[in-house]
């Protein structure tokens, strides 16, 4: 099966998937400051470049700003392992900053992608089950408290065959599973992005095994997802806010093909949310080693409205 013929088929097949499940709520005029809050992934940042750059091409005229403050490692349970990251130190806590975070930011609109470390890569336990739920409800609160909107995202796929935790797949299942349901239970925003990276996968597999082609993977350790995966994730909250045209992209290079200045935009965006979130990180504090310091806010504002000039002169 040519590389072609495999991405039709995968296409069509994520389409019907997809197409029963888009709860849209378009944007409001008033968002103009949106905040993604996150572990590792987020901070990786590609779902977060994608879709910002996809807002730019698509609709100029609404100037969104997009800040990324997900902390690598950070669980929203509060829990770590004993001997995490070989002993050097404990998960951080989203409780140590969140207020921080909400009170420099002041965002219209918030992300939240939590999950993966939460159940600390063990076989599903109800008492860590019971420290995630308190978690995001607790986040949950304090969002809203702070004027923003709240979307929640589930967490994204474990690879047990690229991973090491044997059982921590049906861990998220279950942890997505209950945040599914806060929808109809509590009316609160929810997008799935657990169950279309998992038969994403699944499928990818099942053609494999029938090619007897072996290795497929969306994240190759199993936790942290590379550009497809990323993609996947950014396709599902851009269809929720009523992007249509980005359900039928295979990549974010095509979802940009229209505009002729699309792929140098999205570099632009990628070089501006790797200099703004270490601003931001270091502005707003927290308790991790091993995170480059940003620069001052103030100079990182003053540099983000130069790229925002060549952003601007390329549309």
């Amino acid at each position: 099966m040519n590389t072609f013929t495999r991405t039709a088929f995968f296409l069509i097949l994520l389409c019907f998937q997809w197409a029963n499940a888009c709860y849209s709520q378009a944007l409001s005029a008033k968002v103009k400051r949106i905040v993604f809050l996150g572990n590792s992934i987020t901070y990786a940042g590609n779902y977060i470049n994608d879709i910002e750059a996809y807002f730019i091409s698509h609709f100029p005229e609404k100037h969104l700003e997009f800040i990324n403050v997900g902390l690598p490692s950070e669980t929203v349970s509060g829990l770590s392992e004993v001997g995490h990251a070989g002993g050097k130190f404990p998960r951080p806590d989203l409780h140590e900053r969140l207020e921080r975070v909400l009170a420099q930011t002041k965002p219209d609109l918030v992300f939240t992608c939590y999950g993966m470390n939460d159940g600390i890569y063990m076989p599903f336990d109800n008492s860590r089950f019971t420290k995630f739920k308190e978690g995001i409800n607790w986040m949950h609160t304090m969002i809203v408290k702070s004027g923003a909107r709240c979307i929640h995202l589930t967490p994204p796929v474990y690879d047990e065959f690229k991973g090491k935790s044997i059982g921590y797949a049906e861990v998220l299942d279950q942890y997505s599973n209950w945040l599914l349901s806060l929808r109809s239970e509590k009316k609160w925003e929810v997008i799935d992005i657990h169950y279309p990276m998992k038969k994403y996968l699944e499928a990818h597999r099942k053609v494999d095994s029938i090619f007897n082609l072996k290795g497929f993977a969306l994240a190759d350790d199993g936790v942290h997802p590379g550009e497809t995966g990323h993609w996947i994730m950014a396709r599902k909250i851009l269809a929720y806010l009523g992007c249509k045209g980005a359900v039928a992209s295979p990549g974010i290079s095509e979802s940009l093909a229209a505009d002729a200045n699309g792929i140098q935009i999205l570099k632009l965006v990628e070089q501006r949310q790797l200099m703004m979130k270490h601003a931001w990180l270091t502005a707003t504090k927290y308790i991790r080693p091993d995170i480059p310091e940003g620069l001052p806010l103030k100079e990182a504002l003053e540099k983000y409205v130069e790229i925002e000039h060549e952003i601007l002169a390329l549309q």
